[in-house]
């Protein structure tokens, strides 16, 4: 439950009237339910405890990783007092689409064999199953809505005077979040829309090929930070114009020096026989003519020569056809679905800010913005909920040399890897006896149980990919009892309410009681953390701890020797792709296809579900935050990144330390990570 509510107004002095600028009374864009956000903005941010899960270096300039909703992130920034200069977010696009990350079995250190059969197969576009889903960006447009401002709402509370936002989204809500961006920021701080072509041409059968998305640019005030970033001339325009050069290869653009036409004075004299009104004194010329900046034309016409080196290029527009999309092959790439290219990012922060200033990502997803951010001396804060994002980011920043600290906000985004898998796994067999039920609204009831007391008894879910449903309130609790009850059959006696979190909960049973007075339905609240937390399993590793001494007997160091690591949801996620597998390769050859499958044999030891590990030479208590002394990342093709930097080596299941190691840290290849007290 969270601590206490944050205000999203700025706080005020004593006596002064406070303006109502944040929630007018009438919302710009109608829709439907778009009322009930008022009262979860004027309740504030939820405020939860927040514990720190590594830190890595010095970290002086003070940059976070935070594992946690946009909400209860901006929460705890306003009360830290934190102000934002730079935001950036590439939230979910409403498109209705699962984003998904692939699993690849790595090399088993101990037979030193890859396995490419695996690979290969889990590359097959017909196999599915074997992926770990990150997130799903499935909503209906009012709920996405009403997320969205509350969202925006809280990240305009920690920007501070002079910072600006850019929200990238397409066009499937674009439209609608730049009308919400006017009603929050104001239409006189709306700078831009800037269009970025994403894509290269391809063909779509029922309209115009979809090539785009959409950048929202606004600023909190009239006093912000912007500097024109230059782009680079094109190919055909280096050609069209810079199509002279010098004897040593120097290209250049030959340039009027006539003042005639132009306003203002210019020069009267005589120049190497030709009479003329020039641009600029003689002495200038002179000194023109001692540089080799002058091209003389056929008939003697002195121009000047304006070389394109030392040309920065051309002020970018509001349409980006000039940066491209992060490909299969581009050094970048770190396989996360939504990733964005780095040349995209570095545009804009190197527009709206300047060395040192705070860059926020709350919806981080692979770590470009923190990335690009340390890349241009910026300080950064990377937020998301998915695990999968902060793994992803915490190494590709460790990667680039840089300093952080990781901070998980108690909101419950730990108990569930990811709202799409939850959701499904909760409704599958997470809750005993839960079964769908066609006689109820699936829009409110996720099935039934049946019980020997009070029969069939309706189950309510909090949809966990709706941010404003993790916090059970009075407005919510209004809409299932007015709103849902009333459709239910007949013989319902109870109904079974679960939450992640809630206001105050005496407070909710006395107001359950109060407004369900038409109805006989008891209502019974569960805590849907009691229930997660149960099926938290943990993997399972040994290992050989040796210290190596010279033959003085003093310390050469420590090798931790990894004898097996056993997974039991690998396990089930290899199964599950095997069994699959056998189902399609059997219907293609009774359908006369020929057709081949390779199962995935996991080796007796395990150690190929491994990606990545790490020792812990300074903490000893099992959840003290993490201090990675040495540590090891399996790539996908079996070589392994050693403290951040690439190699060419296969790993051997080993980890060397100077120190002796206190605690091991591993992370499957499904992301799961397990923390072991040596």
């Amino acid at each position: 439950m969270a601590t206490k509510y944050i205000s999203y107004y700025p706080n005020t002095l004593e006596g002064q009237a406070l303006l109502d600028n944040f929630v007018r009374t009438r919302r710009i864009l109608r829709y439907r339910d778009n009322d009930r956000i008022v009262e979860h903005i004027k309740r504030g941010m939820p405020l939860y405890e927040v514990e720190s899960l590594e830190k890595r270096g010095v970290n002086e300039k003070h940059n976070l990783m935070m594992h946690g909703e946009c909400l209860s992130t901006c929460a705890y920034l306003k009360e830290q007092g934190i102000e934002v200069d730079l935001v950036y977010i590439d939230p979910p696009f409403a498109s209705g689409a699962d984003y998904a990350k692939k699993i690849y079995i790595r090399r088993n250190p101990l037979v030193q064999k890859v396995m490419k059969e695996a690979e290969q197969n889990l590359d097959n576009e017909e196999m599915k199953e074997f992926e770990e889903k990150m997130y799903g960006d499935i909503w209906d447009k009012e709920r996405y809505l009403n997320w969205m401002y509350e969202n925006l709402m809280a990240i305009k509370s920690v920007m501070s005077e002079n910072a600006s936002i850019y929200v990238h989204l397409d066009y499937h809500i674009g439209h609608y979040v730049k009308i919400l961006m006017d009603e929050i920021f104001g239409e006189e701080n709306f700078r831009n829309e800037i269009v970025w072509k994403r894509s290269t041409a391809h063909n779509d059968s029922t309209g115009f090929a979809n090539l785009h998305d959409n950048i929202f640019y606004y600023s909190k005030s009239s006093n912000l930070y912007f500097e024109t970033p230059m782009v680079p001339y094109s190919e055909e325009y280096i050609s069209n114009y810079y199509n002279k050069q010098d004897e040593d290869g120097r290209k250049y653009l030959d340039r009027d020096l006539s003042a005639k036409g132009l306003k203002g004075s210019g020069y009267s004299y005589t120049w190497k026989g030709k009479e003329g009104y020039w641009r600029c004194p003689i002495t200038t010329m002179e000194r023109l003519e001692k540089e080799g900046r002058i091209y003389y034309t056929s008939n003697g016409t002195p121009r000047y020569k304006q070389y394109l080196d030392e040309m920065e290029g051309v002020p970018a527009q509001d349409l980006w056809v000039d940066i491209f999309a992060v490909n299969s092959q581009a050094e970048e790439r770190v396989d996360y679905a939504t990733q964005k290219p780095e040349a995209l990012l570095e545009r804009i922060i190197k527009a709206s800010s300047n060395e040192g200033m705070l860059v926020a990502d709350f919806f981080g997803g692979s770590g470009v913005t923190a990335a690009v951010a340390h890349k241009l001396n910026r300080r950064f804060i990377h937020g998301d909920v998915n695990i999968n994002s902060l793994q992803t980011a915490r190494d590709r920043l460790v990667n680039a040399g840089a300093e952080f600290e990781i901070k998980e906000v108690k909101d419950g985004v730990r108990l569930f890897r990811n709202p799409v898998q939850t959701m499904d796994k909760l409704r599958d067999n997470l809750i005993p006896g839960l079964t769908a039920n066609a006689k109820l609204d699936s829009q409110y009831w996720a099935g039934s149980i049946m019980d020997s007391k009070y029969g069939m008894m309706p189950v309510y879910l909090p949809n966990l990919l709706d941010g404003s449903k993790r916090v059970l309130d009075k407005s919510e609790m209004m809409n299932i009892i007015h709103k849902a009850l009333p459709d239910l059959p007949d013989e319902v006696k109870r109904v079974i309410i679960y939450y992640v979190d809630v206001e105050e909960i005496n407070e909710l049973r006395q107001f359950i009681e109060a407004e369900n007075q038409q109805t006989l339905i008891e209502f019974e609240l569960r805590d849907l953390k009691q229930v997660l937390d149960e099926v938290v399993m943990e993997d399972e590793a040994e290992w050989d701890l040796q210290e190596a001494k010279d033959p003085l007997g003093l310390s050469m160091g420590w090798k931790l020797q990894l004898k097996s690591f056993h997974s039991d949801r690998v396990a089930k996620k290899v199964h599950d792709f095997n069994e699959k597998g056998v189902l399609q390769t059997n219907k293609k050859r009774a359908s006369g296809k020929s057709a081949n499958f390779s199962k995935i044999k996991l080796s007796d030891e395990g150690l190929e579900t491994i990606e990545w590990a790490s020792v812990d030479c300074v903490n000893a208590e099992k959840n003290a935050p993490w201090h990675s002394d040495m540590e090891v990342k399996i790539e996908k093709m079996g070589t392994v990144t050693i403290n951040g930097k690439k190699t060419q080596d296969y790993w051997d299941a080993s980890i060397a330390s100077d120190d002796k190691p206190l605690r091991l840290k591993i992370r499957n290849i499904c992301g799961d990570e397990t923390i072991f007290v040596l």
